[in-house]
């Protein structure tokens, strides 16, 4: 039996199927059946349904992703969603297709209900325990049987009201023959409010209100706590799913159509525009052109696209139309895949098991069997029913439940206060205990280490500056914003031209006091150097002049990488750059691990075997070619300069352009482990002298929750 703890489950929004669809069959038979189940909060959930759905005949794998609350199967063409729908409903879990239109309507109803009943809880104990005064200063007879009647009055709506998920959640896992935090929680309460009315109803000195009151409230504070830390989690597929063309311009023999991108067949031919994304996989017809790869490559400079050339969806156009001729559409796309490849790599990390779940494997049997044979013990001992009944509410109400459930989420509570004021924003609660067991960091380049924009660093006289700067104002090439920049910086005048135009994969031309002026690539301007990162200026036919360039550091690289290296931490680079710019950077820094030209899956590869080996490993990356390999790491930074994707594919964001505020965020990660383990280590001395007090009899239920408080 698996038992995992739920002290902290969080909605975290976006349910993700990539296109829209519920599923997709693939031409080998097999398809992919993709349900939404909302109520899943912890790695106790995941299993169940993973097990419930694997026994179904006819289904040969069978994923959960938690942060998107959203199970994949594998499955025969027989199978459809309503059979797997009826697996769930077997073992007490709602299910149901998904489709791409819930995400307009979505928002954090979850963290409102918990806010609801956390306020509803915090009043009735108050109220409560106010009463309660009175009942231990002395109060006798029909005054305390009247104060007991006004206590249950206010305690059971409201205990009914607040505490309601802890008992469906307890229902639904004894239904399917599981034990997880809950159930102690649900039964802690429920006795403690049953033990409280019978007492009441029968003129017993003590009721126990203020008790179960006590526990709901501070569980839903803990519960509460997490939810907040969680809810910024978001699925990077979905970011993913964003860069997906939904029309494309079909090409026919007479007239050009526009079409939903999810219409388009393998060899239908595509004209896509400057400015926009690549709606297929395919080879280019047209002569040439240029096209952002980022997405891919994590190259910021643009590549230079020729008729044969393959190119994948999700590219963008930047200079003259593309015509393509699909080889790949819809689900069988390079990008569709990476997005897949990403929802993978976010379900296999939500099963990271926190210090509380391990905690609560060991804490929920025990507190049942100690309460149960509490019960029987002192059943058999003295025949008084009331007598085992009040021992064993004791036994789970003093065994302090809140102590688990709150020594987590307030220390990441407060780390991540702590974390934002440095300029880190913490996404995910369990986070920091990840970051806490990091041994390796891998960074990407550029972006990362490098602020992933050229800078001019040798360039001719200031009439040539001038010059090139107004030709590059017909460009978007980076190298023509680097060249613009440093115009400006030097407060030139720049030159009046004609016929001012940019050839698409060479550069930019114009006719200046007649002649004609060229910047652009080494080939176009016949330059004899062809080494480095240039661009050249030809006048006329004079001998063309050269515009140096580099990558600049991101602040706080050098220090970060020296006080990574000074800790141990073995330092590593990937990216999908070229091998010369790699090393460049990476002799800078003295980085000696590195690896270069890789493709998202090629990273995924790399940081799965260096899980496999054991490490913990923090990637460090911005692009959405890292977006996988975030996922797929044991935890992850983005700056806050990273596109969308990379930001929610990541744990923590970090909000400057400063990456030293990383090794604050390490040192913070380590104390708080070391708090949350001081926390549980004295929740673990506290019920070493508390149950055996409350096993032998010598403590009553208020007793317990005073000590409990």
């Amino acid at each position: 039996m698996s038992v995992a703890a739920c002290p902290g489950c969080a909605l975290v929004t976006g349910l993700n199927l990539v296109g829209g669809k519920g599923s997709t069959k693939p031409k080998s038979g097999k398809q992919a059946l993709r349900l939404s189940v909302p109520d899943l909060h912890c790695a106790g959930c995941i299993s169940a349904v993973e097990r419930a759905v694997s026994v179904v005949p006819g289904v040969i794998s069978a994923r959960v992703n938690l942060s998107q609350r959203r199970l994949t199967a594998v499955t025969g063409p027989e199978l459809t969603e309503t059979d797997l729908i009826a697996a769930l409903a077997s073992i007490g879990r709602n299910a149901q297709a998904p489709y791409s239109d819930l995400l307009a309507t979505e928002s954090d109803a979850a963290g409102r209900d918990l806010l609801v009943a956390l306020g509803v809880a915090g009043f009735a104990m108050m109220k409560v325990m106010l009463l309660s005064v009175s009942v231990w200063s002395g109060a006798e007879a029909s005054t305390r049987e009247f104060l007991h009647w006004v206590s249950a009055a206010i305690a059971l709506p409201a205990v009914a009201f607040s505490a309601r998920s802890f008992f469906r959640a307890g229902l639904r896992a004894l239904r399917s023959g599981q034990l997880n935090m809950d159930v102690p929680i649900a039964v802690a309460i429920a006795l403690a409010a049953g033990m409280s009315l019978y007492e009441t109803a029968y003129g017993g000195q003590h009721a126990y209100f203020d008790a179960a009151l006590s526990l709901t409230f501070f569980l839903l504070l803990g519960r509460y706590l997490d939810h907040r830390t969680r809810l910024a989690a978001r699925s990077a597929a979905k970011e993913l799913s964003a860069l997906e063309a939904s029309t494309a311009v079909r090409l026919t023999d007479d007239k050009d159509e526009i079409v939903d991108a999810e219409d388009l067949k393998p060899g239908d031919r595509v004209r896509v525009a400057p400015g926009m994304r690549l709606p297929v996989d395919g080879v280019v017809e047209t002569e040439i052109g240029d096209l952002d790869r980022s997405h891919l490559t994590g190259e910021a400079l643009p590549e230079t696209i020729r008729a044969g050339d393959l190119v994948e969806s999700g590219a963008m156009v930047l200079t003259a139309p593309l015509i393509i001729r699909a080889t790949a559409v819809g689900a069988d796309t390079s990008l569709r895949s990476m997005a897949e490849m990403v929802s993978a790599a976010e379900a296999g990390r939500a099963k990271y098991a926190t210090l509380a779940d391990r905690a609560a494997k060991i804490y929920a049997p025990a507190v049942h069997i100690l309460a149960l044979a509490a019960f029987l013990y002192w059943m058999l001992a003295t025949g008084d029913t009331r007598n085992a009944v009040n021992v064993a509410v004791a036994v789970l109400i003093i065994t302090c439940p809140c102590a688990l459930a709150l020594a987590a989420p307030a220390v990441a509570t407060a780390a991540a206060g702590a974390l934002f004021r440095q300029g880190l924003l913490l996404k995910r609660g369990d986070a920091l205990e990840r970051l806490a067991e990091v041994d390796t960091v891998v960074f990407d380049k550029t972006g990362t280490l490098t602020s992933g924009e050229p800078r001019l660093v040798a360039r001719p006289d200031d009439e040539a500056l001038a010059l090139a700067a107004a030709l590059a104002q017909a460009s978007a090439h980076p190298f023509s914003k680097a060249i613009r920049r440093a115009a400006e910086v030097n407060s030139l005048s720049l030159p009046k031209l004609s016929d001012l135009k940019e050839l698409p994969g060479s550069g930019v031309q114009a006719k200046w006091n007649g002649k004609l002026v060229r910047l652009g690539s080494t080939e176009w301007t016949d330059a004899s150097e062809r080494n480095g990162a240039a661009a050249w200026l030809q006048i006329g036919l004079d001998q063309p002049v050269k515009f140096d360039f580099e990558e600049t550091l991101r602040a706080g690289v050098l220090p970060l990488v020296a006080g990574l290296l000074a800790d141990g931490i073995d330092v590593k680079i990937m990216t999908g750059d070229a091998k010369t710019a790699a090393l460049k950077i990476a002799d800078q820094l003295g980085i000696a691990d590195v690896r270069s030209d890789l493709k998202p899956e090629d990273k995924v590869e790399h940081l799965t075997n260096l899980k496999n080996e054991g490490r913990r490993v923090l990637m460090i990356g911005d692009g959405l070619n890292d977006a996988a390999a975030l996922n797929t790491a044991h935890v992850s930074i983005a700056p806050a300069s990273a596109l969308d994707c990379a930001r929610a594919a990541s744990d923590i964001v970090l909000l400057g352009d400063d990456l030293r505020p990383v090794i604050s965020a390490m040192k913070t990660s380590r104390a708080a482990r070391r708090r949350i383990i001081e926390n549980f280590s004295i929740a673990i001395g506290y019920n070493l002298i508390a149950v055996p007090i409350a096993l032998v009899g010598a403590a009553t239920p208020l007793i317990a929750a005073l000590a409990m408080s």
